[in-house]
């Protein structure tokens, strides 16, 4: 397995302003059901939404266009001050029953990430209709794959082509059905389960695709643009007060990442973080560990740390956060990874290609 380094590109240009004031990061919102009556992990009420979505409109955030954004951050040119992108995935019609007359009325431009497969198939999923109109008022729609797989896993007797070509078939499908049906595509893709690895990000990249993992965090021009980050809003992260902190958040002031690869074993999974010539409170990073509490920290230089948790993980995806309050400690700088730890039955891909 080859380790997965993200070193951080240095910008020597000058930033593009937008008006008097302006920033080059964006924390982008996701969120998946709208509704009363859908799981409570995945879901927030109409009523939360609506809270949500007023303290937006209150508190002077600019909801944009998330593709146009994420360019702009590419290209170095920065957002309009408090910007904020809004996205939800799958198809299910309560997006459009229960979020759409929320969004609509407030003039919010927001992305849905479709999996194609179940749209129309019954009242609880997004028609074709509901997507046209939705479209009209801000709607853009992006790609969550045809049948939402695990990616990185291959079925019983399916060799490693096959699995690959599998899944550039799950991704090309999408493109071809929104530009059919819509006109048009964004070139976006969220990773179902947010799960990737090198090969899988490797093949974003050549098609040219943006794509999600989900790690939280926010995005900048240092981002892996085929693994980027967003903050969940739904279920136990539904709280205003939760919102509040993630909306005040940065992007980790990092010139280098190394985690070891994508996969966890039977080991406890540790990253090492170097930061940015700066003056930080680096004395009070804080990294936690997914079911386990606090991780240790070893710093090997001043400006280089060890982060590694307690015990290894469980089976199944964990992830370590890392947060650091900025000067003025009204914002935190913030950070997460995520690791797979496949079942011994689970088909899981051997990983081929290290993160980019």
């Amino acid at each position: 397995m080859l380790s997965k380094v993200r070193s951080s590109v240095l910008i020597s240009t000058m930033m593009v302003s937008v008006g008097v004031s302006a920033q080059d990061y964006l924390p982008i919102l996701q969120y998946h059901h709208v509704s009363k009556t859908t799981p409570a992990s995945t879901s927030l009420t109409p009523a939360q939404f609506t809270e949500q979505m007023d303290y937006l409109k209150t508190a002077g955030f600019q909801v944009v266009d998330l593709k146009d954004a994420l360019e702009k951050l590419k290209n170095h040119q920065s957002l309009p001050d408090k910007a904020v992108a809004i996205t939800f995935d799958d198809s299910y019609r309560d997006i459009y029953l229960g979020g759409f007359p929320i969004l609509k009325e407030r003039g919010f431009p927001f992305t849905v990430f479709l999996n194609t497969k179940p749209i129309g198939r019954n009242h609880h999923f997004l028609t074709w209709e509901d997507i046209k109109e939705m479209e009209k008022s801000g709607g853009v729609f992006a790609n969550h794959t045809i049948s939402h797989p695990y990616m990185l896993r291959k079925a019983e007797d399916e060799t490693y082509d096959q699995w690959l070509a599998r899944m550039s078939h799950e991704v090309d499908t999408v493109e071809t059905v929104l530009n059919k049906q819509l006109g048009h595509s964004p070139k976006l893709f969220a990773y179902p389960y947010g799960e990737s690895d090198g090969t899988i990000r490797a093949m974003m990249k050549e098609k040219g695709i943006m794509a999600f993992g989900q790690q939280s965090g926010v995005v900048s021009a240092d981002s892996d643009f085929e693994d980027l980050p967003r903050f969940p809003a739904s279920g136990r992260f539904a709280k205003l007060s939760t919102l509040k902190v993630k909306l005040a958040s940065k992007p980790m002031p990092l010139i280098n990442e190394e985690s070891g690869g994508d996969f966890a074993t039977d080991n406890p999974v540790s990253i090492r973080l170097t930061f940015k010539a700066g003056k930080y409170r680096l004395k009070d990073l804080a990294c936690y560990v997914s079911g386990q509490g606090k991780a240790s920290l070893n710093w090997i230089k001043k400006n280089e740390v060890v982060v590694t948790a307690p015990s290894a993980f469980g089976v199944g995806r964990g992830r370590i956060n890392c947060t650091m309050p900025d000067d003025s400690a009204k914002h935190y700088y913030w950070y997460s990874n995520v690791w797979i730890r496949p079942g011994a039955d689970q088909g899981y891909v051997v990983e081929k290609v290290g993160k980019s």
